[in-house]
């Protein structure tokens, strides 16, 4: 009997699988080869208790549509065939794309006939690039419809789950976070068979390494966007200028950590928001910054470094904080808690870390870097940390 699960991804050309699969394994996935079964690809990562088979695209003309579902039939037939139960399917992830709704009928078709040889295999929908924020319960009620009109559908759905698998930068300034990915692979979990169920505790932990993951992009894109906006000719007195990024980065970070819009909830992030804008240790972490002595930056440069600094500090603060009530270390009501570790956040880390920036871009030799150039300096720190913190751990 096999001891991991097969997920099947299957969706049409360009709906964004590859970028979906690197995201749930992460950079250490490999991928097996089986001359037999060539037409699939197959991936494993030591992170995750369950393998993800990646089937041809279902694109093209309607015959080569059906030429990749006759590919992903056949594997299934051999499979049996040989009586190797190591590559049962235990569920499948019909991907069809968010941006594309008058698609998404059609998409549904094929991958339900690319798949009729699974009769009983529990079904995920992954709605991917959603984007829009606004159409995704449209999309949803669409996939859920489409369903219903097909019997084998219908018993087997168990998701649908909208997904923005990588930072979508709109502009500047504006970004669609990470979305969906740990919801992605608890469901992928729930509908295991029992026999699978117990890597739950691995799946746990690897959900929180996704987590973390994906929480550091979104922090990059907000770091970008606070070196943007601090390096307009405005002066940095306070951090309230950044208040509606940190407060974007806070409830994306919020919405990826299962913190959810009750009261108590409302409560933490409030907390967090006022000691990362208006506190007495944002403004002396601030004014240290500044006080600085031998930087030879213009005041814009000068003043996009404080603001990077700050929202990287700020989603690091708050990173910490999500991670320890997620594992149950911490409640939402524990709002002197919270207090504290941010303010630590901000008169350490952030000083440490904002000083260590402005010396590296001081000894370029440029006195007025882009705030493209800034956020680049300190989303490389950032990374270089995490690299560091991953090595101890």
């Amino acid at each position: 009997m096999q001891d991991f699960g097969n997920v099947l991804v299957i969706g049409s050309s360009g709906v964004g699988k590859s970028t979906l699969i690197r995201t749930v394994l992460g950079s250490n996935a490999r991928e097996t080869v089986d001359g037999k079964r060539e037409q699939l690809r197959v991936y494993e990562s030591l992170s995750v208790p369950f393998r993800i088979i990646d089937a041809n695209d279902l694109e093209g003309s309607f015959l080569r549509r059906c030429a990749a579902a006759r590919a992903v039939k056949q594997w299934s037939k051999d499979n049996a065939l040989d009586g190797n139960d190591e590559n049962d399917i235990n569920v499948i992830w019909f991907c069809v794309e968010g941006k594309s709704r008058k698609l998404i009928r059609q998409q549904m078709a094929d991958l339900a006939r690319a798949t009729e040889v699974w009769r009983s295999v529990p079904i995920i929908v992954v709605i991917t690039k959603s984007y829009a924020e606004m159409e995704r319960a449209d999309n949803v009620e669409l996939v859920r419809a489409t369903c219903e009109r097909r019997r084998r559908l219908s018993n087997n759905l168990r998701a649908i789950i909208p997904v923005v698998a990588t930072t979508y930068q709109l502009n500047e300034t504006t970004f669609v976070p990470p979305e969906g990915i740990p919801e992605l692979i608890e469901a992928t979990n729930e509908t295991l068979p029992e026999g699978l169920r117990a890597a739950g505790k691995d799946i746990e932990a690897f959900s929180l390494k996704r987590r973390r993951s994906v929480a550091r992009s979104i922090v990059a894109a907000s770091v970008a966007a606070g070196a943007t906006v601090g390096a307009v000719p405005l002066p940095i007195s306070d951090a309230l200028i950044l208040t509606p990024i940190e407060t974007a980065e806070v409830n994306a970070l919020a919405t990826l950590y299962g913190i959810g819009k009750g009261s108590a909830s409302k409560k933490l992030l409030s907390t967090i928001l006022e000691v990362g804008t208006v506190s007495t240790a944002a403004k002396a972490a601030i004014s240290a910054l500044k006080a600085i002595p031998g930087i030879n930056l213009a005041a814009s440069a000068l003043n996009a470094v404080i603001a990077g600094s700050i929202v990287a500090a700020m989603g690091e603060g708050t990173m910490h904080i999500f991670e320890r009530i997620y594992l149950g270390e911490h409640t939402l009501d524990d709002t002197e808690w919270v207090q504290r570790a941010l303010e630590s956040r901000l008169s350490k880390d952030l000083i440490a870390q904002g000083t260590k920036a402005l010396g590296r871009i001081s000894s370029a030799g440029s006195p007025k870097p882009t705030p493209k150039t800034v956020a680049g300096i300190l989303t490389d720190m950032l990374s270089r940390k995490a690299t560091e913190e991953g090595k101890a751990a």
